[in-house]
């Protein structure tokens, strides 16, 4: 969205005063663990933009360097990933070889987002965020529990038990989705590693820095399918652990992220269309 249609279908300015009334309406309170997913274009025209609404997300929370709630937020970098792959869009295959050699290998203070939106992006960077150190499907976050949920994150199992999904999971946090489709809820695959735990894998590589030297290196990775995704989240729609309001103009979601998995979990096992 253009900011001339976010400002023609907004009718007045966004404050960070109404946003936050919106955040207490939905759920959201201080002390609490909340995992965010954003689409800022949905929310309409904000004064400060970025700024205001991670702003009104750490205030609603309490989140802060030294304690009081926790605001976590994926920072993906699928860019870091092996070319080969790679197809929207695809480069020439003559071009994998000086991109695998090539490409600046991940830094958690350098390495931008791709693909999730402006205030992901900004919020990697805001003073006090940490960020987990896996080079493609990283999490950046502030406040009480950040240390803890991104100490770990396994370069072969990202989203498993062991990940910044599992402690959330643990940790009985809570999910946000603000403007986004369920095809964006991370959460979601760590239910797809809980049902199907030795479910196939595939080849992957990724430029990291190892004992001081940038190195191409290559691991294996569980393979996911967000494009189930929107069919889950019809069902967790229907039932009663999903409360939909709005946060201005974005419809917006807010649920318990150990009860979504849970029931994910089951919806997706590969016996549950038997049972």
């Amino acid at each position: 969205m253009t900011e001339i249609a976010a400002i023609a279908r907004t009718g007045e300015p966004i404050t960070q005063e109404k946003m936050a009334a919106d955040l207490r309406a939905i759920g959201v309170r201080p002390g609490m663990t909340l995992l965010v997913h954003t689409a800022m274009s949905r929310i309409g025209w904000v004064c400060g933009g970025a700024r205001t609404c991670i702003e009104t997300l750490i205030a609603a929370t309490g989140a802060t360097q030294h304690g009081g709630g926790t605001l976590i937020m994926p920072a993906q970098s699928s860019d870091l990933s092996d070319p080969a792959a790679w197809a929207h869009p695809a480069v020439p295959e003559h071009w994998w070889d000086s991109i695998r050699a090539n490409t600046p290998p991940y830094d958690p203070a350098l390495t931008p987002t791709r693909g999730l939106g402006v205030i992901a992006e900004q919020f990697r960077t805001w003073p006090g965020v940490q960020r987990s150190s896996h080079p493609q499907v990283s999490f950046a976050g502030l406040g009480h529990n950040a240390a803890a949920i991104l100490a770990t994150q396994p370069l072969e199992d990202p989203f498993g038990a062991k990940s910044p999904l599992g402690v959330l999971q643990q940790l009985d946090a809570q999910v946000l989705m603000i403007g986004t489709g369920w095809d964006t809820c991370t959460a979601l695959h760590l239910a797809e590693r809980q049902a199907n735990p030795n479910g196939p894998r595939y080849d992957d590589g990724a430029p990291m820095t190892v004992e001081g030297q940038r190195r191409w290196v290559r691991f294996s990775m569980p393979e996911t399918d967000a494009e189930n995704f929107p069919a889950l989240g019809a069902k967790l729609d229907g039932s009663a652990i999903v409360r939909h309001g709005h946060v201005r103009m974005a419809q917006s979601r807010f649920f318990p992220l150990r009860d979504a998995v849970t029931m994910a979990t089951a919806l997706l096992r590969p016996d549950s269309a038997r049972s």
